[in-house]
């Protein structure tokens, strides 16, 4: 009987570390704090992809808009992304300074309208 008890126990151990493997590695399962810097990533992007039309107004409302859209193209991808920030366009009212990537989305979207 003790060996039948022990053969379950081992049976079971090994049931349970072999569903965790699968779980962790190809079931999506995550730990907490995972879940919590997924969570937080993903509404750090979506608000971000919320306040990029802002921006993109506020670009459009410049009387200088056409020298700056010129200015931007001459620039890469990181450029563009500092530019729209330095501009203010990234800044949202009753915020001190622009986001990254409210500025990022910002100058694809310019971008986009005005290709």
């Amino acid at each position: 009987m003790k060996d039948k008890i022990t053969t379950g126990v081992w049976g079971a151990v090994g049931g349970a570390i072999l569903a965790m493997i699968i779980g962790f590695n190809w079931g999506g399962w995550v730990i907490g704090s995972t879940a919590r810097s997924m969570a937080t990533e993903m509404s750090e992007a979506a608000v971000a992809t919320r306040l990029a039309p802002i921006c993109v107004e506020q670009f459009n409302r410049n009387p200088e808009k056409d020298k700056n859209l010129t200015e931007m193209k001459q620039k890469d991808s990181w450029g563009r992304t500092d530019y729209v920030k330095e501009q203010a366009w990234a800044t949202m009212p009753g915020e001190k300074a622009g986001d990254r990537e409210v500025a990022r989305g910002c100058a694809e979207l310019i971008l986009k309208a005005n290709s």
